[in-house]
């Protein structure tokens, strides 16, 4: 892969659908590769369901080689069991990803909205929409689930390819920030 080129995996973890996406950046150009969902329902036993999304995660990292992953956050509702699952689904994924020393970024789902649409309490179609016209996708999933995990992607590549994001990271705030880039600072 090119020094201009990396490929994202984007999970929306749950513990009935997981959403995953394989995103293509090919100089700065973002492409869907891959969107769909492992559907978790049809097995009962939880301990079993965590095994699929390792068994999914680790087949995606073999067969896409993907230079980083990215995850969305689980929401915190006032459901405390749910949460406790959707954590473990999450937790699952994310292990998958760093037993293949793949870097990992978690974005809160309203950090992702706000990527993608400019507003981070955008709905889910609204998010789908942008993604539409943003990557020239025709065909609608059956699922959100997928397409969240697309969003988490893109929202990824926005966050590490921006001049923001790359000029933020490394530095201790805006004093370090105008030490370091002397020439940005205007004087009025």
């Amino acid at each position: 892969m090119s020094k201009n080129s990396q490929i994202i995996l984007g999970i929306d973890p749950g513990t009935t659908v997981m959403g995953y996406a394989i995103l293509r950046i090919e100089n700065n150009q973002p492409q869907v590769l891959l969107m769909d969902v492992l559907k978790l329902a049809q097995q009962k036993d939880i301990y079993a369901r965590l095994e699929m999304i390792h068994t999914k995660v680790m087949e995606l990292i073999k067969l896409y080689q993907p230079s980083t992953f990215a995850i969305e956050a689980p929401f915190f509702g006032k459901n405390v069991q749910s949460m406790l699952k959707l954590g473990r689904a999450q937790g699952v994924a994310i292990a998958a990803a760093m037993h293949a020393k793949l870097s990992v970024t978690e974005y809160s789902p309203k950090k992702v909205k706000q990527s993608i649409t400019g507003n981070g309490n955008a709905d889910k179609d609204q998010v789908w929409k942008m993604l539409q016209r943003v990557l020239s996708i025709d065909e609608q999933p059956k699922y959100f689930d997928a397409t969240d995990a697309l969003a988490v992607a893109l929202c990824h590549h926005y966050q590490t390819s921006s001049v923001l994001g790359v000029a933020v990271k490394g530095l201790k705030g805006w004093d370090d920030f105008i030490a370091k880039n002397p020439g940005r600072v205007k004087n009025s």
